[in-house]
């Protein structure tokens, strides 16, 4: 399950004349009728940085925030998104999932919500909604979308640094203080943008995989703001690998990193240690290593990358991906797209998992 933190009561709804609804059984109300509705918000740092206009808009032209509300007029959800063209194709893609306003959300109550999204995005025009963003882990998915289990893994940075260090494995320790020891400096700006986004650029590309431009990169820590730090490791004069993080007191994101291909011992898993002591200091709350496969397949990268990461003490988190075509043909085109340039989408590589256990029959 995805693990969610109450959104501020500063969020306020305003009336739009977009909206879409649905129906839930519920065990305390026979039927609960919530709302997909346009809203603005206030933003401020106790929410997501993925739901800041500033980053919205540097992704894309055209985003905006959908509330969920009650018969009563109450807003108890709000859900960022952005719409990317490709053509004359309009997509939908979620950057963050479903946040809680207002007290806790049941699983019911936002697929409820969930349902009616789909159809404001199909009364606007929208075309497909696309898989998420790998930090966007919804805790269920509409009835007709097409889904796939996921997960992320996060650290609860209101502990103490000693409870943190000690929460890492015994290896991962030994290679922090390897480093250390070795003399690997971590430093910190946006003055190493281009940097990293080389490290990150070559690392996708040795498993195949490719990366935004260094334009499009730009473009999306500029609109972060303050709210990004750039992390790099170096030993002896020489980068060795680099974490991109944004970040607001809600959760910081480990969206980005990459390496040289053999970097110093330990680099790594220090860089990452400073950045959870960072952000700890500032006051987030959490440290999103942003997607995992469940159950990879073993000896496989995924394998490696999830064990990497939850050496460092996180929780596994749970969920869902999920995709919702709006418009079959061009729906149609957009999948044989995806499957001929990279061989399927996140969901097409995983939904065999909910298939094989029976329970996404789409």
């Amino acid at each position: 399950m995805v693990i969610q933190s109450a959104v501020p009561n500063s969020v306020l709804p305003k009336a739009d004349a977009g909206r879409a609804s649905a129906m839930i059984d519920s065990p305390v109300t026979r039927i609960r009728l919530l709302q997909a509705k346009r809203i603005p918000i206030e933003w401020h740092a106790g929410l997501s940085i993925y739901a800041s206009e500033p980053f919205l808009k540097s992704v894309s032209d055209e985003y905006g925030w959908l509330g969920g509300m009650d018969e009563a007029g109450t807003l108890r959800c709000i859900l960022p998104y952005t719409i990317v063209r490709k053509a004359t194709v309009r997509m939908v893609r979620f950057r963050v999932e479903t946040m809680p306003v207002n007290g806790e959300l049941a699983v019911e109550e936002e697929k409820a919500f969930l349902n009616s999204a789909v159809e404001y995005f199909r009364s606007i025009g929208a075309d497909l909604i696309i898989p998420g963003t790998t930090n966007a882990v919804f805790r269920t998915y509409p009835d007709s979308a097409i889904a796939a289990p996921y997960g992320t893994q996060v650290i609860d940075l209101t502990q103490s640094e000693e409870t943190l260090f000690g929460n890492l494995n015994s290896s991962h320790r030994r290679k922090v203080r390897l480093a250390q020891k070795a003399n690997v400096q971590i430093r910190i700006g946006t003055e190493y943008l281009a940097t990293a986004h080389a490290l990150v650029r070559d690392t996708f590309k040795r498993s195949s995989i490719p990366f935004m431009g260094y334009e499009s990169f730009k473009r999306m820590a500029d609109g972060l703001g303050e709210n990004i730090k750039v992390f790099v490791a170096e030993h002896e004069g020489a980068i060795q690998g680099c974490v991109v993080v944004p970040f607001s007191q809600h959760t910081a994101y480990y969206v980005y990193g990459g390496s040289i291909p053999e970097p110093t011992a330990g680099a790594m898993n220090l860089i990452h240690w400073e950045a959870i002591r960072l952000f700890r200091g500032l006051g987030v709350k959490r440290y999103d290593f942003c997607g995992v496969r469940i159950n990879p397949e073993p000896g496989s990268k995924q394998e490696g990358l999830k064990s990497f990461k939850e050496r460092f003490g996180p929780e596994l988190i749970q969920g869902y991906m999920w995709k919702q075509s709006l418009n079959p043909l061009k729906a149609a085109v957009y999948s044989y797209a995806i499957r001929l340039l990279r061989g399927g989408d996140i969901v097409d590589n995983e939904r065999h998992k909910l298939e094989k256990a029976g329970t996404n029959p789409h």
